[in-house]
């Protein structure tokens, strides 16, 4: 029976990564030879394969007959790492004026495998899926949390497995010109990683009885301060693979998970006022932003507003798309800056959430002063894009400045409107996550900082505003086809219709 239960395992372990592995690259297919992400796909397919899992009686909601599907969709934090070192890198890079200056260890193979997927990027999204999945194993082992999982005792041989796929997986087709340094760098990534996970767990473990501080956040100032500590390290196959296809994987996880739990969801007392404002938030955070930068900052080329909304919401869509290349070279080198400076900002956002957590209800009178505080960072950084004219160095500036603001105008005027209107900080937490596709409260939500019910829903509720996203990615895409600038007519309808839509899940709670 044993030698059965490892059996069951690896089949789990498999099947999963066959099924991820397909869908992102039939998402990659349909938006192949297009300037859209191919994110896009990923959400409607997610869902949608999610919903046909439970509706067709192969599984139940929540997706416990995968748990492998549910494990990679909490591998959140694992992707993020990533992002935040090359970003402390690139910070770095940009106090010492050097920015863009290391060069690649990998040429990527030109071959075309899949329509819209090469050799490299095929190598790239296996080698996601498999070191997403046995790093989190490796931590979870050491930790000693793997008991809590239906398959926590095949996680060392699963890992051994994933581990040694990931380390030993290269394009042959890629021009590598020292293969075992490339290799090596791998291996040392993998360490750090599991390093950074298992150090931010125990810090956010010893001040949890003062203070609720998600695991994320420690993991965030961990990776970041590598990397601006190692300003020259140049990216090995761990990172690389993690960039390119780290967050599509993850979010075909959370998705499929999210989908089985679309029917569910409707008929839950509550949740109909946070599913309306997570559509309308979207529309009402992500093209007011786009506004400010379009109308007040004179900012209107994708370069700008890409990463800058990228970072400006910690907007789990766009960065998966910014760091894949999708939105250009550009957008994709100030994504990993623009994200890490507003996570800066979670020291408040995440301490005085924390508390009002505790509290079960927002601490308004610590909110309100950081929302002005956050508005008066905008006002600076549309004063200083207006100024750039093209500028490489003042338009990096200016929207450091602006993601930072907007980070915490979205997040703590979210909470706030919704604080007013009624609604429970629970709920409140989900809605907010989900209206400005958070990746930092997703992550926070999801390992239980706002309850448990809030916990096993949010992978649903976080899913659902991403059916808003063939609007923002049909735009962002329109945008780089049309060599950068956004159609501003549409960018204030859809805002208009936003704010209206965030009235109206006000006054339904």
């Amino acid at each position: 029976m044993e030698n059965l239960s490892y059996l069951v395992a690896f089949n789990h372990l498999f099947f999963s990564m066959v099924a991820v592995v397909i869908m992102v690259l039939l998402a990659r297919t349909v938006v192949a030879g297009t300037k859209y992400s191919a994110v896009l796909m990923i959400v409607v397919f997610g869902l949608l394969m999610g919903t046909l899992f439970v509706e067709s009686g192969l599984a139940q909601p929540g997706l416990g007959d995968f748990p492998v599907i549910v494990l990679l969709g909490q591998t959140t934090v694992i992707a993020l790492i990533a992002s935040f070192f090359v970003g402390g890198q690139e910070i770095r890079r940009l106090l010492m004026k050097q920015l863009g200056s290391v060069e690649s260890l990998v040429e990527p193979g030109k071959h075309e495998v899949f329509v819209g997927t090469t050799s490299t990027q095929l190598v790239y999204v296996i080698r996601a899926f498999v070191l997403l999945m046995s790093i989190e194993m490796v931590s979870a082992l050491i930790s000693g949390r793997s008991g809590s999982h239906p398959l926590g005792e095949s996680y060392m041989a699963l890992a051994y497995v994933g581990m040694t796929i990931s380390l030993i997986l290269i394009d042959s087709k890629a021009k590598i010109a020292n293969k075992r340094n490339y290799l090596v760098r791998g291996v040392v990534e993998v360490l750090a990683i599991i390093a950074v996970l298992i150090i931010s767990l125990r810090i956010s473990q010893l001040v949890s009885g003062f203070i609720g501080l998600p695991q994320i956040f420690f993991a965030m100032v961990l990776s970041s301060g590598l990397g601006m500590a190692m300003p020259k390290w140049k990216l090995g196959p761990t990172m690389n693979a993690l960039l390119f296809a780290g967050i599509p994987v993850v979010l075909t996880g959370s998705f499929l998970v999210g989908g089985s739990h679309m029917m569910e969801a409707f008929s839950i007392p509550g949740l109909q006022s946070v599913i309306v404002y997570g559509f309308a938030g979207q529309m009402f955070w992500m093209f007011g932003g786009l506004a400010i930068l379009i109308f007040l900052a004179n900012a209107n080329h994708v370069r700008n507003l890409a990463p800058g909304m990228a970072g400006g919401l910690s907007h789990s869509g766009l960065t998966g798309a910014c760091t894949a290349g999708d939105l250009g070279a550009t957008a994709a080198g100030r994504a990993p800056i623009m994200i890490n400076v507003p996570f800066l900002g979670h020291i408040f956002v995440f301490t005085i959430l924390a508390a009002s957590a505790e509290s079960g209800v927002l601490l308004v009178q610590w909110v309100l002063p950081l929302v002005l505080i956050g508005l008066g960072c905008v006002y600076l950084a549309t004063k200083n894009l207006r100024k750039a004219n093209g500028n490489d160095e003042m338009e990096i500036k200016g929207l450091m400045q602006f993601s930072f603001g907007w980070q915490i105008t979205a997040v703590f005027g979210s909470f706030t409107i919704l604080h007013f209107a009624g609604m429970p900080i629970e709920n409140a937490s989900m809605a907010a996550a989900s209206g400005l596709s958070h990746f930092g409260l997703f992550a926070a939500t999801q390992g239980g900082m706002f309850g448990a019910e809030a916990a096993s829903m949010i992978t649903f509720i976080f899913a659902t505003p991403f059916l808003v996203h063939p609007l923002v990615f049909g735009l962002f895409g329109k945008a780089a086809e049309n060599n950068g600038p956004m159609a501003s007519k549409a960018v204030m309808a859809v805002f208009i219709i936003g704010s209206l839509g965030v009235l109206f899940s006000a006054f339904s709670v």
